[in-house]
């Protein structure tokens, strides 16, 4: 079997022209895997939409309703910052719906990516930095709640604090939540992850690699994972419009193999979502995206998953 890789079609909808999270990069991922010979169309599973109460096992029944019927109010709107819509709502529910295969396939296969995911920002009763459900949390809670698993590690190396997925799960010693995030972004207020390691604005590749290093190794040793969700966000990368700091398309790829590796080679099966990337350039932001499914590939084939 290939390295599962998780998409669908409804991964994109429109949003109002230049809008700032454009949606057709989701589209864009998938068809450039497939052009550059990343993945093969028998490597793309997709997800199906879970019901309500899925979603409840994290966020707000009272929420959740007001989302998905668009009675949210006006200012709870303004905080996401993506205009609702009903193809917008069916899009969101749909992606945690794939990032809970992306958890079941991880731990059947080993590794396995989703082409979306990584909404750390939402919070149990609102949404924020074009966040709505939190897709880690929901696939988490749904895995627990099966029995299949017990321990969880978050690695949010996305480079804003994952201060929804700290918030939901502070009192929480079965799910332990890493964030290696720029010290002065968003969000102004942080939560408190099980492990924060805030950087300082502009740091570059070596650097970066080198307090990844410091502390994820440790964590497997000490925590002992049944599995590693693992947020890659690449808003680190130095020309992103919303990062600070100064990472290169190398150093995203080196940190995405270094991650990967690290897991894998010590048999923790780990579920991959794509997190956040900002720029002008679609192309420029969606190879960006490409570089964790390269990586994940090569590390699937180097240990014949």
């Amino acid at each position: 079997m290939d390295l599962p890789i998780i998409y669908h079609p409804d991964y994109v909808v429109p949003l109002p022209e230049g809008h700032r999270f454009p949606m057709q990069k989701f589209r864009m991922l998938y068809e450039m895997l497939l052009a550059d010979g990343v993945a093969k169309p028998e490597q793309f599973y997709a997800p199906t939409k879970p019901p309500q109460e899925i979603i409840e096992l994290v966020h707000t029944p009272e929420y959740v309703d007001a989302y998905c019927q668009g009675t949210l109010d006006a200012k709870a709107q303004r905080k996401i910052g993506l205009p609702w819509s009903q193809a917008l709502a069916n899009r969101t529910c749909i992606a945690v719906g794939g990032t809970i295969l992306t958890a079941k396939m991880a731990l059947e296969c080993g590794l396995a990516c989703n082409t979306a995911g990584g909404t750390h920002h939402a919070f149990p009763d609102y949404g924020s930095g074009f966040c709505i459900f939190n897709d880690l949390a929901i696939a988490s809670r749904v895995l627990q709640k099966s029995g299949i698993i017990q321990k969880i590690l978050i690695v949010d190396l996305d480079v804003h604090q994952g201060d929804g997925t700290a918030f939901i799960f502070q009192n929480d010693d079965s799910v332990f939540t890493f964030s290696m995030h720029c010290e002065v972004n968003f969000p102004g207020t942080k939560q408190k992850s099980d492990l924060d390691v805030p950087l300082p604005v502009g740091m570059e590749d070596d650097e970066y690699l080198q307090t990844l290093a410091k502390y994820l190794p440790d964590l497997l040793t000490q925590l002992k994972p049944d599995l590693i969700f693992y947020d890659a966000g690449v808003d680190p990368h130095i020309d992103d419009k919303l990062g600070k700091l100064a990472l290169t398309d190398r150093g995203l790829f080196r940190r995405d193999m270094q991650v990967l590796t690290t897991c894998v080679k010590q048999g923790y099966p780990v579920a991959c979502v794509i997190g956040g990337g900002y720029a002008e350039d679609l192309n420029v932001v969606t190879y960006r995206h490409s570089l964790l499914h390269r990586a994940a590939s090569e590390v699937y084939q180097q240990n014949q998953l």
